[in-house]
Formats: C-alpha cells, sequence, structure tokens
C-alpha cells in the first residue's frame, strides 16, 4: 500500500523512506561550512511534513467532501409530498351555491432505480475525491522534495564556491611572493587578483540564490523567511535501484492510474441513472372533495405518467456513455506517458549515479593529486602560473560535475517516488552512498 493512499499521518512513512537515502556522511570541506550554519537544521521529513498540514491546496478538498455530504444527503430523499387544493365553481352565474372544494396530497412513484442511482452517482465521486487528495498529495510530496534537492545542491554549490574563494585567495599570496622575488612575471599576480575576483562574484551569486531557495523552500508550508538550513553532504547519499519492471509495476499502483478506475465507476454510476431516467415515473394524488350543490364528500384520486419517457433520455445514454467509453481511452494515453516518464527518470538517475561514483572514486582523487604537484612544482620555479591555475580549475570543476550528478540522480530518484508512490527501496532497505562518503 502506498505512502499516500494511507490516512494523512501515515504520509511521512514515504518521507521517512525518502530521507533514509539522505543519512548522514563524510565530512568534506562543504560540510564544514554547513556545520557552522547557526539555524536550525530542517530535514525532509519535517519539510513534508509541515507541506501536508499547511498546503491550502489540500484544505479544498476538506470543502469539497462537505459538499458531496450535502449531495449525498439530497440524493437519498424519497420524492416530496405535496399538499394540493383546488376550488370551482365559485363565481358563476349561479353565484357560491355550486362551488366544490378539493384538497389532496400528491407525489410521485420513482421507477427504475432512480434513488439507488444518485446515491451510486455520489458515492462514486466520493471514491474518485478521496484519489485526488492522494494525487494533490503526492504532487506535493514531489515538489518539496525537489525543492529540497535543489537547496542542498545550492548549498553545495556555495560552500565550493567559498573553498574557490580560498584557493584563489592562497594562490594571490604565493604569486605575489613570487613576484616581488623577481621569479615570476607581475601579470601573474593580476590573473590572480582577477580570478579572486570572479570567485568571490560567484560566491555572492550563490549565496543570494541559496537564499531564494530557502524562501522557494519555505512557501511550501506558508512561510517566507527561510530561517533554517540543510546539511549539503546529504546530497551525495542515493538509495540503491531496482530494475526497471520493478519500478514499472509499483508504478500502476499509483493514484493517478487507479483515478481513470474510480472515474470509470463514476461514469457507470451516471450511465445508470441516464438509463433510469427512461423508466416514467407515476405521479399520484388522492384527496377529499366537498360539494356545496350537492351538500355531498367524496374521494378523489388520479394517476399521471409521461409518454415516450424512453425516447427522451435517450440523449443523456449516449452522452454517459461516451463519456465511460472515453475514459478507457484516457486510462490506455496516461499508461504509456507514465511508462515513458518512468523509464525517463530511471534512466537518469542510472546514469547519473554512475557519474557520481566515478567523479568521487577516480576523477577527483587524481585532480586532486595532480593540483598539489602542480602547485609544488609552481613553487620551485618548474610549472608556470597558468599550469596551476589550469589544474585548480578542473578540479573545482570536477567537484561541481560531482554536485550536478548527484543533484541529477536525487531529482530524478523523486521523480520515480513520485510516478510509483512509494520509497526507491523498502522499508527495510538499505540505503546507499557514492562510494567514497562512507563514514
Amino acid at each position: 500500500m502506498s505512502c499516500l493512499m494511507a490516512p494523512r499521518s501515515r504520509c511521512l512513512s514515504l518521507a521517512a523512506c525518502a530521507l533514509l537515502a539522505l543519512v548522514v556522511g563524510v565530512t568534506t570541506p562543504a560540510t564544514q561550512a554547513q556545520n557552522r550554519d547557526a539555524r536550525p537544521l530542517l530535514t525532509l521529513p519535517q519539510a513534508i511534513g509541515r507541506t501536508l498540514e499547511r498546503h491550502p491546496s489540500l484544505s479544498v478538498f476538506d470543502y469539497r467532501q462537505r459538499s458531496l455530504d450535502g449531495r449525498a444527503q439530497t440524493a437519498n430523499l424519497r420524492p416530496a409530498l405535496n399538499l394540493d387544493t383546488e376550488l370551482e365553481n365559485f363565481a358563476g352565474t349561479d353565484g357560491a351555491e355550486n362551488t366544490e372544494f378539493t384538497v389532496g396530497l400528491s407525489s410521485v412513484f420513482e421507477l427504475g432505480g432512480k434513488r439507488n442511482a444518485r446515491g451510486d452517482v455520489v458515492a462514486s465521486e466520493r471514491q474518485l475525491l478521496n484519489l485526488e487528495r492522494e494525487i494533490q498529495a503526492l504532487d506535493l510530496f514531489g515538489e518539496v522534495t525537489r525543492r529540497y534537492v535543489q537547496l542542498l545542491s545550492v548549498t553545495e554549490q556555495l560552500a565550493l564556491a567559498k573553498d574557490a574563494v580560498q584557493l584563489a585567495d592562497s594562490a594571490l599570496v604565493s604569486v605575489a611572493t613570487r613576484v616581488r622575488a623577481g621569479a615570476a612575471p607581475s601579470a601573474d599576480q593580476l590573473r590572480a587578483s582577477a580570478a579572486l575576483s570572479r570567485a568571490q562574484l560567484q560566491q555572492q551569486q550563490l549565496e543570494k540564490q541559496w537564499q531564494v531557495e530557502r524562501v522557494a523552500l519555505s512557501s511550501m508550508w506558508g512561510e517566507t523567511d527561510g530561517r533554517f538550513s540543510v546539511a549539503g553532504e546529504q546530497l551525495y547519499h542515493l538509495p540503491p535501484a531496482d530494475d526497471f519492471q520493478t519500478y514499472l509495476a509499483r508504478a500502476h499502483q499509483n493514484p493517478l492510474l487507479m483515478r481513470f478506475a474510480s472515474e470509470a465507476r463514476v461514469q457507470e454510476a451516471r450511465l445508470r441513472l441516464a438509463n433510469s431516467a427512461a423508466r416514467a415515473d407515476v405521479r399520484w394524488g388522492l384527496g377529499v372533495r366537498q360539494s356545496n350543490e350537492t351538500d355531498s364528500t367524496s374521494l378523489v384520486a388520479g394517476f399521471s405518467m409521461p409518454l415516450f419517457s424512453g425516447r427522451r433520455a435517450q440523449g443523456e445514454v449516449i452522452s454517459a456513455r461516451a463519456a465511460l467509453q472515453g475514459t478507457g481511452a484516457r486510462e490506455e494515453v496516461a499508461r504509456l506517458q507514465l511508462h515513458t516518464q518512468l523509464y525517463r527518470a530511471y534512466a537518469e538517475r542510472l546514469q547519473a549515479v554512475q557519474s557520481a561514483r566515478r567523479l568521487r572514486e577516480e576523477i577527483i582523487p587524481a585532480l586532486t593529486r595532480a593540483m598539489s604537484e602542480t602547485e609544488t612544482l609552481y613553487r620551485a620555479g618548474r610549472y608556470t602560473y597558468q599550469d596551476w591555475i589550469a589544474a585548480r580549475e578542473e578540479l573545482l570543476d570536477a567537484r561541481r560535475s560531482m554536485i550536478d550528478s548527484a543533484t541529477r540522480a536525487l531529482l530524478a530518484g523523486a521523480e520515480m517516488e513520485q510516478l510509483t508512490a512509494a520509497p526507491l527501496v523498502d522499508n527495510g532497505g538499505r540505503s546507499a552512498t557514492v562510494p567514497g562518503n562512507e563514514k
């Protein structure tokens, strides 16, 4: 049973499962900067919990539920009793001598199961409303997860930008020392100074973006201050992947597809209601007539039934049957689209995880050693400043690529969870980490 098919209190279990994929990893310069943030730490389950409790789009369903309650009450009513009165011959040439006064009751015998059909329509619409609530909650889960991952990504980018500023500042000091000693041209110092300015500018831009992402996340539960922080190292922890067919089987339980089955039940109920209209209702009346002319009292009764009711109901029957058939066609289209979206997210996540793994295991360690050796040889006068800067930029680009790959992997995983209405791993499964991040 998917999380969002359970009551709201159980919806957080999916968020908890998602957070199992974001457990604490190894401390890097980026995470050290994050740990110094004095703002309270916000976890993904907390963000999802606040959103599901406070987002106004879910409160709309409470009002729609009340509307259905009222409709159900109305649909269950029997035909009303009518009080009928009739006064005849009260102003003729004979005056009031021939006046006749009739009082009676009238109502309708509903035939064709109309009352039950009305109730079935409301009951099926109630089931459809519950699925729509789950779909909305699932959409909110996906959106808040994407914003949370984006904030993790910007947090790590900002921490990397701070590292780049420190590296550029240290390089400027080293270059200035060599320039004063006459071992390097003054142009190297100018380039080092410009590199520091660019790094500082990048840091300022990311600080602004970090504020924007925090406000965007907090707006999901109606706040605009964003007074919290996130643990950026969570970006590098990814849950393991099952085979695609496993996720495809889970996707068939998605409320998006189940909604079509519920909508079909609504259309079937409406078709039964339209068919019941083909059976004409019988109107009856029963009363007492008082005659002044004969000074007598008598009972009167009457029945009436409209003609050609079946022919008049054919339009509604045809319309209801077409709507039912159209539901099946739209479900097939939705299944094909879901398959395509799920496979695209699955392939994207697989590629991103592999990219993050190679960057972490092979590329970044090699570039780190290369930069260290290049810096040592530059200080010894065997490499130029340009060689040192090239090695440093290659390392920084690789770290940026790892942040991008981890971000794409988590975003694709969030889309898969939304499409399957289930976590990437079962509650008993273990979360996986980008190799090299394990404690």
